[in-house]
């Protein structure tokens, strides 16, 4: 007769294997943030640029886009009032983005340059 017995077997985790596992354990943890002028300072810099030339981008890729509608109508399905027109409504906004680019990049700094050049001069006093 056979007697019902419970096996377990342990494995505990190589030192290579435990560091793999710490390493992607540290990607999913919060960690409160600590951003100090330097951080801040590049955060704000990077929100001056980044912004107006995405949404420059954006525009100049919609209008790409309407302009390319517009030259199919003429040229693939032979509708020629309305393709030009369609195209000359395309263009505007291609036309447009540097402009907007510009303009958004001029208002972030105004918006934002009294912050970063007090943050540029307290890190610069930290310095010396």
């Amino acid at each position: 007769m056979k007697e019902n017995k419970f096996e377990f077997t342990y494995k505990a985790p190589t030192e290579s294997e435990r560091r793999t596992i710490e390493a992607i354990k540290s990607q999913y943890e919060e960690k409160p943030r600590t951003e100090g002028a330097y951080e801040k300072l590049i955060r704000l810099d990077k929100k001056v640029k980044n912004v107006p030339t995405i949404v420059a981008l954006i525009v100049g890729i919609l209008g790409t886009l309407i302009f390319g509608l517009g030259l199919t109508m003429v040229l693939e399905w032979h509708i020629y009032v309305w393709g030009v027109l369609v195209s000359l409504v395309g263009a505007v906004p291609v036309a447009l983005a540097p402009i907007l680019h510009t303009q958004l990049l001029k208002r972030g700094k105004k918006k934002h340059a009294k912050e970063i050049l007090i943050l540029s001069e307290e890190i610069l006093k930290n310095q010396k």
